[in-house]
């Protein structure tokens, strides 16, 4: 009779063969170090509990142990369990059959929704000058971990089981108050969805507000989440031009075919940064109502205005289920928060709370009654006012140093707002090489080429500025006119 014994999987006992038990136990466990199924340091049982799981006695499983240590395969101290030797080396022929690999793929609808858009050359990893990387050094941690412990402490709602997948209501409240005073955007909160990201408003949005080959329209040059999500879901995309002024619908070229879904970032355009004026937004307004069509407002870095009067946001200029307005805490506050929203018509609150059920989209609980609380003592507000003045003076360095060193080689303007600029080539660079030999040098740069989907692409480079210290700033800015002096990174695409 054979068995299974501990460890599950590892070994077994054949009671009526002609090897002994012991030798049995030896050659289960050799093979199980020399295959890789139980690694190095591994803690095995004490001699008096695998007896007693394999029923077998004590002396028998000494025996087997004894032969494991001669070969050094375990090593055993007095007063410690046994374990398998740090080190031990897997070599040699072990005579165990490893089956092959099961192989499974990637459907259709899994590639699409793995394809990187965003390119190689995009920033993938930590480095200074980071496009959207906000000042962790100004982070007010001290209040934070006041706020987070309160909620952790305090915190015994029902909130914690399987309810309000779409947002705890003392963050909702505080959201609509906010909202309100500072965007002009009036709502109640029931209207508020709270996500993990914007990319996942967008994606929730995009699939449950369209149908696959249905039209959507983004910026050209655009944001590349936008431009995955829309993927994700299947939709026909089209470039919607944008100038100084922003996204302009005007000049859209009439197809016959009505949009489903129109994204735009009016605040700071992303990745250009220049601010939609109130006409151009009125005229987006006519000129999507007809066709129906829903409009994602991405409230981009509207927290960060260093100049001039704040332009009302569109969801209040806008007829009431025209526009879904979202907005995120991973510039204001810090990503790794998981923290975004968007404000929804009200007929679709129902469906989408479920679709978030569905779905598991729901973000931190005590996370989300730490912010509410970080928003009603004040700490919020005081802290973007802040970042915004230190992040106005590292913008302005930033684009001063840019036009020092690199003179007339450059096109970049300095920022009213945001948290990075959009530098563009005067000459014929390649910024997918570029971006990727300064972030081998440790600045985390993306090149600007990548946000087009259209032919004629514009070659830069996106700068973060607001993590970045004036040292940081200088040494960037050198390393970039360094490699484009030594021309490696020119070309004549």
């Amino acid at each position: 009779m054979t068995e299974p014994v501990f460890p599950e999987g590892i070994l077994t006992l054949e009671r009526s063969g002609r090897v002994p038990l012991a030798e049995q136990i030896y050659r289960g466990f050799r093979d199980a170090v020399r295959s890789g199924l139980l690694v190095s340091g591994t803690r095995l049982p004490s001699t008096r509990r695998l007896a007693s799981t394999l029923d077998v006695a004590r002396n028998t499983v000494n025996a087997a142990y004894d032969l494991l240590q001669a070969e050094g395969i375990i090593s055993v101290k007095a007063g410690a369990a046994p374990r398998i030797t740090e080190g031990f080396p897997l070599e040699g022929n072990t005579g165990i059959r490893v089956a092959p690999a099961f192989k499974s793929n990637l459907s259709g609808r899994g590639l699409a929704m793995s394809t990187n858009v965003r390119g190689e050359a995009w920033a993938s990893r930590d480095g200074a000058l980071q496009p959207g990387a906000p000042a962790l050094d100004c982070f007010p941690y001290e209040e934070w971990a006041r706020c987070l412990r309160r909620a952790a402490r305090m915190e015994r709602s029902p909130d914690l089981q399987y309810r309000n997948y779409s947002g705890v209501p003392v963050l909702k409240e505080q959201l609509s108050r906010h909202l309100a005073a500072e965007r002009g955007v009036r709502t109640e909160p029931a209207q508020i969805l709270i996500t993990s990201s914007m990319q996942a408003s967008l994606s929730l949005l995009s699939m449950a507000l369209s149908d696959p080959g249905d039209e959507a329209w983004l910026e050209e040059p655009g944001y590349l989440g936008a431009r995955t999500a829309f993927q994700v879901a299947g939709l026909s995309i089209r470039q919607l031009p944008v100038d100084d002024q922003g996204a302009d619908a005007e000049r859209m070229p009439a197809t016959g075919v009505s949009p489903k879904l129109i994204y735009v970032t009016p605040s700071h355009q992303y990745p250009l940064g220049v601010r939609m004026p109130l006409g151009r937004r009125l005229s987006l307004l006519e000129a999507t109502r007809s066709a129906g069509a829903v409009i994602l407002e991405d409230d981009y870095d509207s927290e960060f205005l260093f100049s001039g009067r704040p332009v009302a946001a569109l969801y209040g200029l806008a007829e009431e289920g025209q526009v879904v307005y979202l907005g995120t805490f991973s510039k204001s506050l810090m990503p790794g928060l998981r923290l975004s929203y968007c404000v929804v018509p009200p007929q679709l609150v129902e469906p989408l709370q479920q679709l978030m059920r569905n779905m598991g989209c729901a973000a931190s609980v005590q996370i989300q009654v730490a912010l509410a609380q970080f928003m009603d003592s004040g700490a919020y507000k005081k802290h973007l006012k802040h970042i915004r003045k230190i992040y106005a003076e590292r913008g302005a360095l930033l684009v001063r140093t840019l036009n020092e060193r690199l003179g007339n080689r450059v096109e970049v303007e300095a920022p009213s707002g945001n948290v990075q600029v959009a530098m563009m080539f005067r000459e014929q660079v390649d910024d997918n090489a570029l971006a990727t030999a300064m972030q081998e040098r440790g600045f985390a740069v993306s090149p600007l080429g990548n946000c087009y989907q259209g032919k004629e692409r514009k070659s830069g480079l996106i700068i973060g500025f607001a993590d970045a210290s004036a040292r940081q700033i200088t040494q960037g800015v050198d390393t970039l006119g360094t490699l484009l002096d030594s021309q490696a990174t020119v070309s004549t695409f």
